[in-house]
């Protein structure tokens, strides 16, 4: 009985994937791509979402297309080894509240970028590695203003 079973899922298993293999009309996706991958951007990193509405913003735009129109993405078996990490908003800041301290005059510096924040600023007291300090003192330690904007 236990055989039977395991070969009806055998034999469905293999007619999923032979339709799933069917439906996708467009380019497949080169050996090197992350699994699931659906479009190649114009950095060289890949896109695995479903739809190409909004596909690699901030990667300089799609390149290559490998879903079709209307399906959606095979189910990823495993990570690639090779796949490149991927940098979302939430991991270029630690927090959207500020390090206590701070106040008029005084900058926040990104320690590890040696970039300083002007009070006001979005990542002013939120980077991950830091401190509070006048912004004669950040450029004296070799660190340069946020978007090239100083602050006085």
């Amino acid at each position: 009985m236990k055989t039977l079973i395991r070969s009806m899922l055998v034999v469905a298993a293999l007619a999923v994937t032979a339709m799933i293999a069917s439906q996708v009309g467009a380019a497949q996706a080169p050996a090197g791509a992350p699994a699931g991958a659906t479009g190649l951007c114009n950095d060289g990193s890949y896109w695995t979402g479903a739809s190409k509405s909004g596909a690699c913003r901030g990667h300089k735009g799609v390149k290559t297309w490998y879903a079709s129109a209307g399906s959606t993405p095979a189910p990823a078996a495993a990570p690639a080894p090779a796949a490149a990490p991927v940098k979302t908003k939430a991991s270029t800041a630690a927090s959207t509240t500020p390090a206590p301290g701070g106040g008029p005059g005084l900058v926040w510096l990104n320690t590890s970028t040696k970039v300083y924040h002007c009070q006001g600023t979005k990542y002013y007291g939120t980077t991950k590695a830091g401190a509070y300090m006048t912004e004669a003192a950040a450029k004296a330690k070799g660190a340069h203003p946020d978007a090239g904007k100083p602050c006085s």
